[in-house]
């Protein structure tokens, strides 16, 4: 079985959000929604429901429509295949580029391919200038834009928000924090600032490392996981700590798939 979080760009219109999680309901495991990112995560399992996904999001929205704080290069954004427990890498990567030829053909939208060639970080800094798109056009979609297709394993997408803290500094305790396990952006949302995290080797650095990380130079007013995390990941956490950091056993990968 593989994972796929695809990241929309469409976290605001709730009408909108419905109908796109209905295009792939029978697969879906999880949707986090966000207002000022205007962006939702969708938890999916197997190589089809983000396919009926990604048709359904290039039919219905524009990203000249959009605005929100994420940085983003099409409406459906990011699209990363992961190996679950009884699949590899290399069927991940096979789901990934079958994906990519099929996005291309059949939706005219191009995507950049990351994952052993290059980080979607690399992507998010080069793409129209000094890369171009692996598979298909090379100029974007007129309204969908383009897509980051990539392969990679389980990572843990999480928020700290920080109050009463200006977003130069909170950028600042994004870069100290940040390290080689540790991907960060300071954001201003809404009231708030946030840390926005993604825990590339989340065995390593967890949320609860970042969230000690982040307080040693502000005061975390609350976290927020958003989608899933592996249960091998919740069981290195103290019990105690679940609360406080937004964990519990249904926000696990397992459960959802267990339990959907």
């Amino acid at each position: 079985m593989l994972e796929c979080v695809i990241n929309i760009s469409e976290g605001r219109n709730h009408a909108i959000i419905d109908s796109l999680a209905q295009s792939c309901a029978g697969d879906l495991l999880d949707i986090h929604s966000d207002p000022d990112h205007n962006r939702s995560v969708f938890t999916l399992v197997g190589v089809e429901a983000p396919r009926a996904l990604a048709r359904a999001a290039v039919a219905t929205l524009s990203l000249g429509d959009h605005s929100g704080v994420h940085p983003r290069i099409g409406v459906v954004d990011v699209v990363p295949f992961v190996p679950l427990v009884d699949s590899t890498m290399h069927d991940a990567q096979k789901a990934r580029d079958e994906f990519a030829a099929w996005a291309a053909v059949e939706l005219n939208v191009p995507s950049f391919l990351y994952g052993s060639e290059r980080t979607l970080p690399d992507i998010r800094k080069n793409a129209w200038t000094s890369l171009m798109p692996n598979v298909g056009s090379h100029s974007p979609h007129p309204t969908a834009g383009a897509m980051c297709v990539g392969v990679r394993e389980p990572l843990v997408a999480y928020n700290l928000w920080l109050e009463n803290v200006d977003l130069e500094t909170t950028r600042r305790i994004a870069s100290v924090v940040r390290t080689a396990s540790i991907r960060t952006l300071g954001l201003q949302v809404g009231a708030f600032t946030q840390v926005s995290v993604n825990l590339i080797q989340p065995m390593i650095a967890g949320p609860n490392d970042v969230h000690e990380a982040v307080s040693q130079h502000a005061k975390v007013h609350h976290a927020e996981l958003v989608g899933l995390l592996p249960a091998s990941v919740l069981a290195t956490i103290p019990r105690a700590r679940w609360e406080d950091l937004d964990l519990s056993v249904e926000q696990t990968i397992e459960w959802r798939v267990t339990n959907r």
